[in-house]
């Protein structure tokens, strides 16, 4: 990839904000900035930057939270940027979907050939999903886990539930199959029990569908998977 990629910059240090951004700049880099976790997750559904610089320290939701809301809808790189040397907490970050992390302070040579690497890495298939799926009769949210009601009440899921829904919500309008869904939602050891995903798809049109007897968002195609459809609000 050459170097006219978007990188989003999260720190709340305005200073080391506009040092990365001059040394991106300079090296064609087109850059996106966010001072706290909440306006990384914006900018991220946003801009779809190609690379994220994050550091772990933010006021409101730290890294760590903004690194599962992203990992709950994208793939793209995430570089943590953290002044804790300790490896736990390195290990946490990479646990909770970081692809690289530095230690402050670090040489720009090196951010940037790490930035380089994981650019390499993931073209061309990096890919971003919706980050709010919204319809007439909900919304889901991939960056909070949270499906509303038009008025914006909070539609309750259990954690199943909400792991279907997102499946299906991160590749809707696609067919899922069936033994993708039970592996990503129970387990690799569940492949064979569709009769999980029938009892809990019906549970999820009551929640969810205007009427269950004749779903229009979550339709499933026997013996194979499901897809989510109808998934932009009608006119």
């Amino acid at each position: 990839m050459s170097e006219d990629a978007k990188v989003l910059v999260v720190d709340d240090e305005a200073q080391i904000r506009r040092a990365l951004r001059t040394n991106l700049h300079v090296r064609g880099y087109d850059v996106i900035e966010a001072g706290t976790g909440e306006a990384a997750l914006r900018a991220v559904a946003d801009h779809k930057p190609d690379v994220i610089l994050l550091d772990l320290g933010l006021p409101g939701i730290n890294g760590i939270e903004v690194l599962h809301g992203l990992r709950g809808w994208t793939d793209t790189p995430v570089i943590v940027l953290t002044a804790r040397d300790q490896e736990a907490d390195k290990v946490e970050a990479l646990d909770a979907g970081a692809d690289d992390y530095v230690t402050k302070p670090f040489g720009m040579n090196e951010l940037l050939a790490r930035l380089r690497a994981q650019l390499r890495r993931t073209a061309p298939s990096t890919t971003t999903a919706d980050a709010a799926i919204r319809t007439r009769d909900f919304t889901i949210d991939l960056t909070t886990g949270k499906v509303t009601a038009p008025d914006a009440e909070p539609i309750h899921l259990t954690p199943k539930e909400w792991g279907i829904v997102a499946h299906l919500a991160r590749r809707h309008g696609q067919l899922v199959l069936q033994h993708e869904l039970l592996a990503d939602v129970w387990g690799t050891d569940y492949h064979d029990e569709a009769n999980y995903l029938r009892v809990f798809m019906s549970q999820i049109r009551k929640k969810l569908e205007p009427d269950p007897a004749k779903p229009r968002y979550f339709i499933t195609e026997p013996g194979i998977g499901y897809r989510l459809e109808h998934t932009t609000t009608d006119p």
